[in-house]
C-alpha cells in the first residue's frame, strides 16, 4: 500500500508556490507523516562586494543568519496554523535541485511535494531549472502543484485520478500508484492511452490498405491491453475504467483530465522513447505545464 511517511516541501517563499504547502500539509496529517519545509539560499557567510569606482573601499554584506530566515519563514508561511504536525523546518545552502534531491536522501522523503511556478514564473522554476532537475533525480516520487490549483482539501482523498498508460515499465509503475490511492478512497481511475495518430480526421483508405480501419485495429488492442493490464493488478475498492484516444498525447491528457474533473494525474517520468525522449520536451513536461489538478509523477524503481 503507498503510504507517505516523510514528506519535503521545498520552497522558494513565492506567492504562487503557496498551493503545495496546503497540499504537503494536508497530505502530512492524512498520512500521519512528518513534513519538512526546506528553503535553499545561495550561502549565508559573508560576502565581499566589490567596490564602485577605483579609491572606495570593499564593502562586505551579511546575509541574514540561518535562525532569521528560519523564523521568517514561519511567519511568510504562517506555519503556525500546521501545530500538531510532526514539521521541521530548514535553510540550507547551494543549488536548489542538488540541495532538494539530498536532503530528499537523507532524510529518506516517500514524497516531495512542489509547485510548478515560482518567483519568476513557469519557465524559471521548471523548464531547464529546478523542477525539472529534482524530477529526473529525485528518489521518490514528485507531486507537482499548478498555482491556480483547486484548494487542498483537510482530507486529501484522491478519487478522480487519471493514469496516462503508453505500457512502459514506468507507466505501469504510476499505474500501480494510481490503484493504490484510489483503492485508500474507494475511487475510480481511467486507464488512459493515447494513439498517436498522422492527422485529426479519419483519412481515407489508401489503395488496398484501409487506414481507417488499422487505426480501428489499434484503437480496440489498446483498449484490450489496458483491460488485460487493470485485470492483473488488485484493486478490490476502486472503479477502473480504459479509455483510448487518438490525437497529441499531453493535449488529450490534459483535455481528459478536464472532461473527468481530475483531482489527480499520476504519469511515470520515463515512456517508451526514453528519459530524453518523452519527459524532456515532450508529454509529461506539457501535462506539468499546463494541468489544473496534481500531478503525481513516478519514477520507475528497478528490481533490486
Amino acid at each position: 500500500m503507498v503510504r507517505f511517511t516523510r514528506i519535503l516541501y521545498p520552497t522558494d517563499l513565492s506567492a504562487a508556490a503557496a498551493p503545495a504547502l496546503a497540499y504537503a500539509a494536508s497530505l502530512a496529517r492524512w498520512y500521519k507523516a512528518s513534513l519538512t519545509v526546506l528553503h535553499v539560499v545561495p550561502t549565508l557567510d559573508a560576502i565581499q562586494v566589490p567596490p564602485e569606482a577605483l579609491g572606495e573601499s570593499t564593502h562586505v554584506a551579511y546575509p541574514p543568519s540561518q535562525d532569521a530566515i528560519v523564523a521568517d519563514m514561519r511567519r511568510t508561511l504562517t506555519l503556525d496554523r500546521f501545530d500538531g504536525l510532526d514539521l521541521d523546518v530548514c535553510v540550507e545552502t547551494g543549488d536548489p535541485d542538488r540541495v532538494i534531491v539530498d536532503q530528499a536522501l537523507a532524510r529518506g522523503a516517500s514524497l516531495v511535494v512542489m509547485g510548478t511556478h515560482g518567483r519568476r514564473g513557469f519557465d524559471r522554476l521548471f523548464h531547464g531549472a529546478v523542477a525539472e532537475r529534482v524530477l529526473r533525480r529525485a528518489p521518490c516520487p514528485v507531486l507537482m502543484i499548478p498555482p491556480h490549483v483547486t484548494p487542498a482539501p483537510e482530507d486529501p482523498i484522491f478519487t478522480r485520478i487519471l493514469c496516462p498508460i503508453d505500457f512502459s515499465p514506468a507507466s505501469h509503475q504510476a499505474f500501480g500508484f494510481a490503484l493504490d490511492l484510489a483503492s485508500q478512497s474507494n475511487g475510480a481511475v481511467t486507464a488512459f492511452h493515447v494513439l498517436e495518430w498522422m492527422a485529426d480526421d479519419d483519412p481515407a483508405p489508401y489503395g488496398p490498405f484501409n487506414v481507417a480501419a488499422y487505426r480501428g485495429h489499434l484503437e480496440a488492442d489498446a483498449e484490450a491491453r489496458l483491460t488485460t493490464l487493470a485485470d492483473s493488478e488488485p484493486h478490490p475498492w476502486c472503479e477502473v475504467t480504459p479509455v483510448v484516444a487518438t490525437g497529441r498525447s499531453h493535449r488529450e491528457i490534459l483535455a481528459q483530465a478536464e472532461a473527468l474533473d481530475a483531482n489527480l494525474i499520476v504519469m511515470g517520468s520515463q515512456g517508451r522513447g526514453g528519459m530524453g525522449g518523452v519527459f524532456f520536451g515532450s508529454t509529461t513536461q506539457h501535462v506539468v505545464r499546463a494541468a489544473e489538478c496534481p500531478v503525481l509523477v513516478v519514477r520507475v524503481v528497478s528490481p533490486t
